[in-house]
């Protein structure tokens, strides 16, 4: 016993002469003034799911009978009834991050429709404010006309989270995407 009772003082000791050697060598050193800055880290946006098997209630959310008038060349655009224009005003200068994007090419009417309902339903959940549809010039199609185009700006307008969208500016798709303001969800 007395060996241990002897390893444990010096153990003691020897801990008490670091503490003293630690103090002897930092007696000099002077604190550094507290910063005023924050740093901000931000977070990448979560990945969104695709989900694996389309609803049968998601295709008959959406009508393809009613139409949004689009006037051929123009830059199109909507605001839901009852909000400031200066909300579709932010949207089209970038006020809000782009934080989702789908994009529509090769897709059929049908198909485009499940998509965009799953894609706007995913958005919801996680609180996605502004995202991005690229549904295509219709540079590929039959006609040489876009085929998604106005049916995508009646779909959008039939949903009740969709608060604005407008033509995408030129680097985001121009005539070939639609930025979309959605609500955040409660």
């Amino acid at each position: 016993m007395k060996q241990d009772k002897k390893a444990f003082t010096s153990k003691k000791t020897s801990n008490e002469e670091e503490i003293a050697l630690f103090r002897e060598a930092m007696q000099d050193v002077i604190p550094l003034a507290p910063s005023k800055q924050v740093v901000h880290r931000q977070k990448p946006p979560q990945p969104i799911p695709r989900p694996a098997v389309e609803t049968a209630t998601s295709k008959d959310t959406l009508s393809d009978h009613i139409s949004l008038e689009i006037p051929e060349g123009d830059e199109w655009s909507y605001l839901r009834p009852g909000l400031s224009r200066q909300m579709l005003r932010k949207l089209r200068r970038g006020h809000w991050k782009i934080q989702a994007e789908l994009d529509m090419h090769g897709m059929t009417r049908d198909e485009a429709r499940y998509a965009l309902v799953a894609f706007l339903d995913e958005c919801g959940k996680y609180g996605v404010r502004c995202v991005c549809v690229i549904h295509g010039r219709g540079l590929s199609s039959k006609n040489g006309e876009p085929v998604l185009k106005s049916r995508v700006g009646s779909w959008l307008a039939q949903r009740d989270d969709v608060l604005a969208f407008c033509q995408a500016n030129p680097e985001q798709g121009g005539s070939g995407a639609v930025l979309v303001l959605l609500k955040l969800s409660a």
